[in-house]
């Protein structure tokens, strides 16, 4: 059964993500654990084959190796044998160990940090302007109560692999070099747990929620992260915790357009109000009204600064600028004394009024007369 492909042992197609795996794992390794089916050896053997398979698939590494090489990746000489060494050091250490006083025969930690977790937190521009504090409710691992983290049954503990004599790894020869592997026996942890705990099948850990309060500093930009040092999953087997990292995304707001810490909006004004001039406010997300001077014969696009009144600068001093762009609006629905005051000021039209829309026409004309 060990050599059954590890796809197959936990059910999932081979482009399974790692939340699939996890998931088949947990639920076939639950079907055959051993207190579940005292005295069945075929459950025990399925449990050891099922949990060699996930500590296999779960390990980017390790399963790019297997895709690979399939099972001679872990196998003494096999072709994907050198894919579980971490560096040449590693390498040269095996090689000249003995003679260098090197760590032959030095047992190996079981215990392995825990995966760093993703969170991703959607807030509002105004939350990004001032900072907000916000509460988290996650889904992670902490250490497994009953067993104490070290993932043998209350009363027992994990006793050293003489596989590999507590190393995690074993030696093989390929050549003119003496390479080491991960010891298939206890995975690479130096420990073996002959009977594990019944709440954690052996991890160590077990699922929980966690509340957090965290504080969003002020200026936080799309895709900023905030990292929480130990807020990750529970190391295996007592290791210590990874880290949390909190994505930002910021809501679309309904004025505002957001460009680093300038703060961009488009304002129609009155064709009046652009003819004559004039003011206009502008709710800031600083709670405060902006007056905005509007000069007399503005056209649609022209840009406005306000100096200071746009995002402020993230673990910084001072703040951005917020850009007003006008777009000069065409009355729709005019009265008749409105339309009789308009008639009359086209009456009294030069063409110098609009010299942009002057010059235009006078073009047309001119490619009129050379027409035939």
């Amino acid at each position: 059964m060990l050599d059954t492909d590890y796809y197959e042992l936990l059910q999932v197609e081979r482009n399974a993500d790692e939340k699939t795996i996890k998931s088949a794992y947990r639920r076939i390794a639950m079907e055959c654990h051993p207190d579940r089916n005292p005295g069945c050896k075929v459950s025990e053997e399925k449990f050891k084959a099922v949990s060699q398979a996930y500590d296999c698939l779960k390990d980017p590494q390790k399963r790019a190796a297997y895709d690979r090489f399939g099972h001679a990746a872990f196998r003494q000489g096999g072709a994907g044998a050198a894919q579980d060494f971490g560096s040449f050091s590693d390498i040269f250490e095996n090689i000249f160990g003995e003679f260098m006083g090197g760590a032959r025969g030095q047992q190996r930690s079981s215990a392995l940090r825990g995966s760093d977790l993703r969170y991703d937190l959607e807030i509002t521009l105004e939350d990004a302007y001032h900072g907000k504090d916000v509460k988290l409710d996650i889904e992670t691992t902490a250490s497994c109560a009953p067993c104490g983290g070290s993932g043998a049954k209350p009363g027992t503990a994990a006793r050293t692999c003489t596989y590999c004599e507590g190393r995690g790894q074993v030696r093989a020869q390929q050549g003119f070099f003496v390479v080491e592997r991960v010891c298939p026996t206890c995975r690479g942890s130096g420990q073996v747990i002959a009977d594990p705990c019944a709440s954690c099948r052996g991890e160590g850990r077990a699922e929980t929620r966690k509340a957090l309060e965290v504080r969003i500093p002020a200026g936080v930009d799309e895709g900023t992260r905030i990292r929480l040092s130990g807020e990750g999953e529970a190391g295996s087997r007592g290791g210590p915790p990874g880290d949390l990292y909190i994505f930002i995304h910021i809501a679309r707001h309904a004025l505002f357009q957001r460009e680093g810490t300038t703060l961009f909006a488009r304002c129609p004004i009155s064709f009046t109000t652009a003819a004559l001039g004039g003011c206009i406010e502008v709710p800031g997300l600083d709670r405060t009204r902006h007056e905005i001077k509007i000069p007399a014969g503005i056209q649609s696009g022209k840009q406005l600064k306000q100096r200071g009144a746009g995002m402020p600068i993230l673990n910084g001093r001072g703040t951005g600028d917020m850009v007003i762009e006008v777009q000069v609006e065409t009355p729709t629905k005019l009265s008749p004394k409105q339309k009789e005051l308009l008639e009359e000021f086209r009456k009294t039209e030069t063409g110098d009024e609009c010299p942009a829309s002057s010059g235009f026409f006078s073009k047309i004309k001119s490619m009129w007369g050379d027409l035939t």
